[in-house]
């Protein structure tokens, strides 16, 4: 089966090709024989009922750039009409331009089917939606309110405060019981970020590792554990953290079980989720990264895995 695959992103030019999930992606795509064209987010439209945008055939290479991409002369296509699969991998910021574009690739989908569902990333902000499982989560809050705060902290002692739409551990800190940089903080938080926050227990664990587990189609996939600099509690590899091989414990397994059939049900068909000594932190469905990772840790091959799961979906939709 031969698809015509499109993939929103942001510019190729400037990925890490070694450690991007995206272009494994894609590797994998072209592997099975797939056409891939490539666009990024501003050159969508949409007139009267139809979603256009401007895309260029591209050829990948597994290579450090300039030479890993090779794009074709620019058009402008019907994304319904002309492809069978559409990629939403741009990477957050979770703004409303982000918003924006999975108000315009729901009106193609499923016909074209877009992974992850436009409708369901876009309600799931990857912050609140685990929120949807406080069993499995460390105490957390959400709030903007200072007094809320105060109060978290005397009762949990170690907080984490991170902006609740923030990504790759930008503006993670860590608050002691007694820290006297709280208040400064807090400021800084109120005139940076609009949004409440996000309040968690320290885990104390974190220093052994953040463990970034990808599920496909709601089924365990593979897992990368990712162990934070000296001196620092972001495990994120943008963020120096060391990427080395993991199995899952049973506690995680146990996870996956628990979201996994929510995740398929809301067609959430690629999924990395965050877990620091047996709990449940983020559940990420813009754009998780990891395929790379895992694979170059000795796990399994993730994209083969993802594109098995598109394949399937999308035959089924198909025979539907």
């Amino acid at each position: 089966m031969s698809l015509v695959v499109a993939v929103q992103m942001d510019p190729i030019e400037h990925i890490n090709v070694a450690g991007d999930s995206t272009f494994a992606l894609l590797l994998e795509a072209q592997a099975r024989g797939h056409e891939l064209l490539y666009y990024t987010p501003d050159s969508l439209s949409l007139r009267d009922s139809r979603v256009t945008a401007k895309v260029r055939p591209l050829t990948v290479r597994d290579t450090a750039a300039p030479g890993h991409a090779t794009l074709g002369e620019a058009r402008r296509i019907d994304l319904e009409s002309e492809t069978d699969v559409v990629l939403l991998r741009q990477d957050p910021p979770f703004d409303l331009a982000y918003i924006t574009s999975t108000h315009l690739l729901e009106r193609i989908h499923p016909k074209t089917f877009v992974v992850n569902d436009p409708a369901a990333v876009r309600n799931a902000p990857e912050k609140v939606f685990v929120t949807a499982f406080p069993e499995l989560m460390p105490p957390t809050l959400i709030t903007r309110d200072k007094d809320d705060i105060e109060a978290f902290r005397r009762e949990h002692g170690v907080i984490v405060m991170k902006p609740l739409y923030g990504h790759g551990g930008a503006a993670v800190f860590q608050v002691n019981e007694q820290d006297g940089n709280f208040g400064s903080l807090f400021d800084l938080f109120s005139v940076t970020f609009r949004e409440p926050w996000v309040v968690q227990k320290f885990l104390p664990q974190v220093k052994f590792g953040d463990k970034r587990i990808i599920l496909a189609d709601g089924e365990h996939a593979g897992a990368v554990n990712r162990v934070p600099a000296e001196n620092d509690i972001r495990s994120n590899m943008v963020r120096g953290g060391a990427a080395v091989a993991a199995e899952l414990t049973e506690r995680e397994r146990e996870i996956c079980e628990t979201i996994g059939p929510h995740l398929r049900e809301r067609g959430l068909l690629f999924v990395g989720i965050d877990v620091i000594d047996g709990w449940l932190t983020e559940i990420n469905v813009t754009s998780p990264t990891g395929i790379r990772a895992i694979r170059r840790n000795g796990g399994p091959d993730v994209a083969a895995i993802i594109w098995d799961a598109i394949e399937r979906r999308r035959a089924q939709g198909q025979r539907a």
